[in-house]
């Protein structure tokens, strides 16, 4: 059985490929497990790994969950979206890089990444009411908080298709590329945040997580008692300004 999640290092970023070029690399069991285990490698890996980009083979980033495939394995209701809970917790910064389509389960993918970058030929819907199923991975709280609760309801409620142009005008998407220019700008954006201290990148993040809803003065009292100190490499960089 061939692999459904492929990882790639290049220097201090891991590239993890949803592999299933064939069905427009849609979501079952298998690559879950495999999701899985890459994100708890990279858990352990925040040493030598300072970017995760998340991106799909073929034709298009995700069609969403394989249809085929629902009900046939027996399997814990809250694995699947626990994955997904593991990729948005992810130490390190990742990056969706987003072409084809995004739909529905690949939308709540890339919805647990802190950038999602596009070309503009990329589409962006969430399917769930076309089928009647209600989305249990994260679509409802993930996509309102990002694009607000009127927006999210429209593609939640009409499963419409949205264009790389409008998903990046409502916030959807944070970076979008000229059709064809996708990796290039990825790659650009991807050095901006190898480039800046990782020390910092991964307090940002983890302080975000941590005070994501609660009200302001708790949040301030939490980062302040939790501050991490500078980076090790703080005077070396102050040196090479």
């Amino acid at each position: 059985m061939s692999a459904r999640i492929t990882r790639s290092d290049e220097g201090a970023l891991a590239t993890l490929t949803l592999d299933r070029p064939d069905k427009l690399n849609a979501l079952d069991t298998q690559a879950f497990e495999e999701l899985d285990a890459q994100l708890a490698a990279l858990e352990g890996q925040t040493d030598k790994i300072g970017c995760v980009v998340l991106r799909g083979s073929g034709r298009g980033f995700c069609a969403g969950a394989d249809l085929g495939a629902i009900g046939k394995v027996p399997i814990d209701p809250r694995f699947k979206p626990g994955v997904i809970d593991r990729l948005a917790r992810l130490p390190q910064p990742v990056v969706a890089v987003a072409h084809g389509v995004c739909y529905t389960g690949g939308l709540e993918l890339a919805l647990a990444c802190d950038f999602i970058v596009a070309d503009a030929a990329a589409r962006f819907a969430d399917t769930h009411g076309k089928w009647g199923f209600v989305g249990a991975w994260g679509m409802g709280q993930r996509l309102s908080r990002r694009i607000g609760q009127s927006a999210a309801k429209r593609m939640m409620m009409t499963s419409r298709t949205v264009t790389a142009a409008e998903a990046h005008a409502i916030g959807l998407v944070d970076l979008l590329a000229v059709e064809g220019a996708l990796d290039e700008a990825a790659a650009g954006f991807i050095a901006e945040i190898l480039a800046n201290s990782w020390h910092t990148n991964f307090a940002v993040k983890r302080f975000m997580s941590e005070t994501d809803g609660i009200p302001l003065g708790d949040a301030l009292a939490h980062e302040r008692d939790h501050y991490p100190g500078f980076a090790p490499d703080h005077e070396d960089r102050i040196a090479r300004r």
